[in-house]
């Protein structure tokens, strides 16, 4: 196909992306408020490290949302980081796979005190479709303890950003 054709198709079809959702009541306010939390709470930024235990990649497509420049999670003081020597809070997702129990294990084991374990998506929480098997060690509480499960196949981004929350607020 020509590329002016590809054009002229791509101008008449339009934006055909959803739009962003409306903030709730309220939520302006209420980001503001876990802002002043975290930084009460911890008198900096809060770090998390992703770690993908297993997942189909569903949960991952959430998190990467909640990175994004709708949800702006950075505003709130909160940001990934690479090394669990550097982070307060583990955000595992997918069923345990054998292959990875160990190096879940070191992740928990390399974070430092205090530390929370937030459980993503339904096959952290219990194992989802896939359980124990010879190829799984099913949920993420069957490897390391875990502080917070936010269940859901995957979970919305705001859902999780409240999973997180819950956890650093209840530590504490």
């Amino acid at each position: 196909m020509a590329t002016h054709l590809i054009l002229k198709k791509i101008f008449k079809t339009g934006i055909v992306s959803e739009p962003a959702p409306a903030p709730g009541d309220g939520m302006r306010t209420r980001m503001q408020e876990l802002q002043a939390d975290i930084l009460k709470v911890f008198g900096r930024a809060l770090a998390i490290r992703h770690v993908d235990a297993g997942s189909c990649n569903g949960c991952e497509l959430e998190i990467h949302a909640l990175n994004g420049p709708q949800y702006n999670i950075e505003g709130l003081g909160i940001k990934f980081a690479a090394s669990p020597r550097h982070v307060d809070v583990l955000l595992v997702t997918g069923p345990v796979s054998r292959n990875l129990e160990t190096a879940l294990k070191r992740t928990y084991d390399a974070t430092p005190e205090p530390k929370w374990v937030v459980a993503m998506g339904d096959c952290g929480c219990n194992g989802g479709i896939f359980g124990e098997s010879y190829a799984s060690c099913g949920k993420i509480s069957n490897v390391i303890p875990v502080d917070v499960e936010v269940p859901g196949c995957p979970p919305d981004p705001v859902t999780l950003l409240q999973g997180i929350l819950a956890a650093v607020s209840g530590g504490r």
